[in-house]
């Protein structure tokens, strides 16, 4: 009988200890070590799907020949832009995200319009019945995508092999183990060593695989943390489930820019690209509404406008509190420390409570006239033209700072039919804004801007 032993593994970072502890000396994360049994007896080798693996020569870097291979197309625009361009061949490819925010039904989406190739998507977590009806919901007219529900990666790999599939899909990578492996699915050391086995297959083979990874707040799974070293790129799916908006970041990303963001709506039929999002999260209702500020924010390089809202009001329990759904709430308090000391607005004994509609998170500092705009406006409850749109970042002695990529906000705004935007004053000549029907005014602080405001 083969000797075991027992280790402590943090489910959040991956470090081991021979005994249990408190505090994660890796990670600084509390109560995350979780006992896994590991077998001393010799490990055999995973067999990949008719892959030969051979040791390969160290070669002098000039001498490497490379060629240009294309991308496969997967049909969404978005997640097209947020990969770089496609789906590289041999890569691996993890999208994270909290349950239920619609991983499986993104990545069921894309590979059922995906035509002409051959895909094996594997789900651990549903039947095959339960795939169908999903997919007949999606896309009715898929044919090219084959379905199988398995945990054990050595049975993955011998679908694979008498497949051949050029696309694999694996839902989720917690539900798949090995038995090479004595401790439960979903551990550490389950994840990472079924992880390692798909990329040397996908590094081997040319063909991409997906994985579809889960996390939760509290760290007891296994999540994208642990596998973001081995992985080529990882993009996160963040939304709130009572808004219809979804998100796809790229939080790494070594073929493309980690700049870029995919907006999608969640419809009864599945997921809808969303090609103007300035549209979507704009309500074109609050004429006449104090305390709401049109922002021009940008994403990597695409320009949305998004809706900033401010309610500010007297502390009722005295002490004054400080809300932001969306937005920095240690920038928040920077602005208005900036308010009060630079512009004279008292705010220390008010609550104020900000919130970026549509349930999106914006990390662009150039948001951050419009947000001071909607506080005063909600503080003196004058209401901001509508037609009136604001991009700029605000300095701590009160100046408007210049922001990147100018000339795609402005036209952004002059589409959706404003007719008047507030910039920092700077230099214009190198932009070519040609006939652009949308006045531009240039301030230098936020008196100026407060002064065009608010003319009452």
């Amino acid at each position: 009988m083969a000797k075991t032993k027992s280790v402590y593994v943090c489910q959040n970072c991956g470090n081991d200890s021979p005994k249990w502890i408190g505090k994660c000396p890796s990670c600084g994360e509390w109560n995350t070590y979780v006992e896994e049994i590991i077998s001393k007896e010799t490990k055999q080798n995973i067999q990949l799907a008719g892959i030969q693996i051979t040791k390969e020569k160290p070669v002098l870097i000039s001498k490497v020949e490379t060629t240009e291979e294309s991308r496969i197309d997967t049909h969404s625009a978005e997640l097209n832009r947020v990969l770089g361009g496609g789906l590289v061949p041999g890569s691996l490819v993890l999208i994270g995200g909290e349950p239920g925010i619609g991983k499986s039904t993104l990545v069921l989406q894309v590979v059922l319009n995906i035509k002409n190739k051959k895909v094996l998507y594997v789900s651990g977590e549903e039947s095959v019945k339960q795939i169908k009806l999903r997919a007949e919901r999606l896309n009715p007219d898929a044919s090219d995508c084959y379905v199988v529900s398995e945990t054990s990666l050595e049975q993955i790999f011998v679908h694979i092999s008498n497949l051949n599939p050029d696309l694999v899909v694996v839902d989720s990578i917690q539900t798949v183990s090995t038995e090479t492996i004595e401790s439960s699915p979903g551990s550490v050391s389950q994840v990472r060593e079924c992880a390692a086995a798909l990329l040397k297959y996908c590094k081997s083979s040319g063909t991409p695989v997906l994985l579809i990874g889960h996390i939760n707040k509290e760290g007891s799974i296994a999540g994208p943390k642990v596998l973001e070293h081995i992985v080529d790129t990882v993009l996160q799916f963040e939304g709130d489930q009572h808004y219809m908006y979804r998100i796809l970041r790229a939080i790494k990303n070594r073929f493309g820019s980690t700049a870029e963001l995919g907006i999608f709506e969640m419809q009864h039929n599945g997921l809808r690209e969303v090609s103007n999002p300035s549209e979507l999260l704009l309500s074109q209702n609050h004429e006449g509404l104090s305390g709401v500020a049109i922002a021009s924010a940008v994403e990597g390089i695409r320009p949305f406008l998004i809706e900033v809202q401010a309610l500010v009001s007297s502390a009722a329990y005295g002490t004054p509190q400080r809300s932001s759904t969306g937005f920095d709430l240690r920038r928040l308090n920077m602005l208005l420390a900036v308010l009060e000391k630079r512009v004279g607005f008292k705010l220390a004994q008010k609550d104020v409570f900000l919130n970026i509609a549509g349930g999106i998170k914006v990390n662009d500092p150039a948001i951050d006239l419009a947000v001071i705009s909607a506080i005063l406006s909600s503080n003196v409850d004058i209401a901001i033209e509508k037609h009136i749109c604001m991009a700029g970042e605000v300095g701590l002695s009160g100046e408007i700072r210049p922001i990147n990529r100018i000339e795609q906000r402005i036209r952004e705004a002059e589409k959706l039919g404003f007719t008047k935007m507030i910039i920092p004053n700077f230099d214009l000549k190198g932009l070519n804004l040609g006939k652009v029907n949308i006045e531009i005014v240039r301030v230098k602080k936020v008196e100026e801007a407060f002064r065009i405001l608010f003319k009452k």
